[in-house]
């Protein structure tokens, strides 16, 4: 991105800083601003009643740079909705932009968007967000899809891909058009404000500028005291809380007329917040299970047919699974669906033109089974990894016979670090008709759409793993200490199509194996099933570091223990 301002953007922008209790890290924010140069015409700082030394910190920059402000309140409000809006009205630069006290703005991103926006006169610029986890410092673009290319959006309906988006932090509003509609955030504690506030935004109607640009950093630390209200989902109240910030964004839609938007909106929910939860629900106690299960089908009740069958395959079963049975059940089946990439565990009932969840599940449809592309199927591949033995066994399992009809012919596995898009290494092999994922003739009694699946359902093959070489290329790519590996695995049929997708290990345990190495004395490795139900591979090279990572292991048993 370029960082020189034009004319036309100088002093444009106000970017305000809300903040409680993060003395630690709300220099780094504000400087962050600050840095984008002079298209800033000032940061506000929004002090929510902090306890801490976060005052003091303001104090601090704001003696030292005379575009900082300072607004202070005397009661804490419970969320962060009541703070930004404070930071609206103080702001007096033609532009508004939030920015939170434990995120950054990358260089050149409030030009980027001040610039769209003045461009093509639009109310709204909208950018892409990171999320980079910390403290390993990875990137992870949020809804990529939507921010390929530069665009403006004219009409509701171009707006609807947007109603993914639900962040604050990545857009530029026009202050006049916030002024001109009325739109604020929710007062009080009002968790997940942004996506009213967004509702509000588009239910306006505005144009809004797409920019491919980074705009926004979005700190994400799993490991904090303190866990943020995205990540902290252990209690049923966030899930709560998240249903009613939908059903007030959908309402602000159908009270603006925009019919459209709103149930583009409760499509939206199925295909990411819903999934996003289900997926965790069977490492959650029998309480929260049954709470949660009572409020979402309590407000899957209020969807209409056409905005589930809207949305893509995995979210609509799950709908229809959730709304067909009462009680909570087939748990690692929902979450295995849910997860990314999604599986559909085995039994299969009904047929490929008919098939269903389950047998007493006839209304849970699982309608396009039989036409959809492969790469749109939910299909299982199993593996079996043996570090000590040096190779890896993996099976493509059929799904209602849509294999059988295509033919697996190759796979080809890719060896990634984690966080690269590249490959470190690549394995092509021929798939053999018949084996199981552990070599031999299998005869489970997984059920498919015929009957038990038995040999003919499956195709198989087997991989050397050179895991110091995988060490090696870590080291090469600058994975210093622990190396974490994931696995994919693209299978090629006769008739064109191909799919990817990662291995499910049978078995999810932990396996560690300690292999000697001429390079590095010994490597520890660990195989182990991710939250996602995929396998992976934790590396480290040479005794310290193996030392090192059995004692980070053993703390992380003991905390979860107290």
């Amino acid at each position: 991105m370029s960082t020189a301002p034009t004319t036309e953007t100088a002093a444009r922008l106000s970017v305000v800083v809300i903040a409680y209790n993060d003395e630690a890290l709300v220099g780094e924010a504000i400087r962050s601003a600050l840095d984008q140069g002079p298209v800033v015409a000032e940061v506000v700082a929004v002090d929510d009643c902090s306890g801490d030394g976060t005052a003091r910190v303001l104090d601090e920059l704001a003696a030292l740079h005379p575009r900082l402000r300072v607004v202070r309140r005397t009661e804490n409000s419970g969320g962060c909705g009541t703070p930004r809006n404070d930071g609206i009205r103080a702001a007096t630069a033609p532009y508004v932009m939030f920015l939170d006290s434990d995120d950054v703005l990358p260089a050149g991103a409030a030009e980027a968007l001040v610039a769209a926006a003045e461009r093509h006169r639009a109310p709204v610029a909208v950018g892409v967000c990171v999320r980079r986890e910390l403290p390993e410092g990875r990137d992870v673009r949020w809804q990529p899809e939507l921010y390929r290319e530069p665009a403006v959006l004219e009409s509701p309906e171009e707006l609807r891909p947007l109603l993914h988006d639900t962040l604050c932090v990545n857009k530029v509003y026009d202050r006049a058009f916030l002024e001109e509609h009325g739109i604020r955030f929710p007062d009080g504690r009002f968790v997940y404000e942004d996506f009213l506030f967004t509702a509000r935004v588009y239910a306006a109607a505005p144009r809004v500028a797409v920019i491919p640009d980074t705009v926004y950093v979005w700190h994400v630390r799993r490991a904090a005291a303190q866990l943020s209200i995205s990540l902290d989902r252990q209690g049923v109240s966030n899930w709560q809380d998240r249903i009613a910030a939908h059903r007030a964004a959908v309402a602000t839609f159908a009270e603006a007329g925009r019919e459209e938007l709103a149930a583009a909106c409760r499509t939206k929910f199925l295909e990411h917040d819903l999934r996003m939860y289900a997926r965790d629900l069977r490492l959650r106690d029998a309480a929260h299970r049954a709470a949660w299960w009572a409020a979402t089908r309590e407000h899957l009740a209020g969807f209409q047919e056409p905005e589930i069958a809207a949305a893509a395959a995995p979210a609509r079963w799950t709908a229809r699974f959730l709304l067909a049975a009462e009680e909570p059940r087939d748990l690692l089946r929902l979450s295995r669906l849910c997860a990314n990439p999604a599986r559909l565990l085995p039994p299969y009932a009904g047929t490929p033109a008919a098939a269903v969840w389950a047998e007493d599940l006839p209304e849970a449809r699982l309608d396009g089974m039989d036409r959809s592309p492969l790469d749109e199927l939910p299909l299982v591949v199993d593996a079996v990894s043996r570090a000590g033995g040096g190779f890896l066994h993996f099976t493509v399992r059929d799904l209602y016979g849509r294999l059988a009809e295509a033919g697996p012919r190759t796979a080809e596995l890719a060896f990634l670090p984690r966080g690269d898009a590249e490959p470190a290494r690549t394995e092509r092999v021929e798939l053999r008709a018949g084996a199981g994922a552990d070599g031999a003739e299998g005869t489970e009694g997984a059920e498919g759409a015929g009957g038990a699946e038995g040999a003919e359902g499956r195709w198989s093959a087997r991989v050397p793993v050179r895991f110091t070489g995988l060490a090696d290329e870590g080291r090469r790519r600058g994975r210093q200490g622990v190396q974490l590996w994931d696995i994919t695995v693209t299978v090629t049929c006769a008739n064109g199509e191909s799919y990817t997708t990662s291995l499910r290990p049978q078995d999810a345990s932990p396996r560690r194996s300690v292999l000697p190495s001429t390079r590095y004395g010994v490597l520890l490795v660990q195989e182990y099933d991710t939250a996602n139900g995929s396998l992976a591979v934790r590396i480290a090279p040479g005794a310290r570091d193996g030392l090192r990572a059995v004692g980070a292991r053993l703390r992380r048993l003991v905390r979860s223990s107290q």
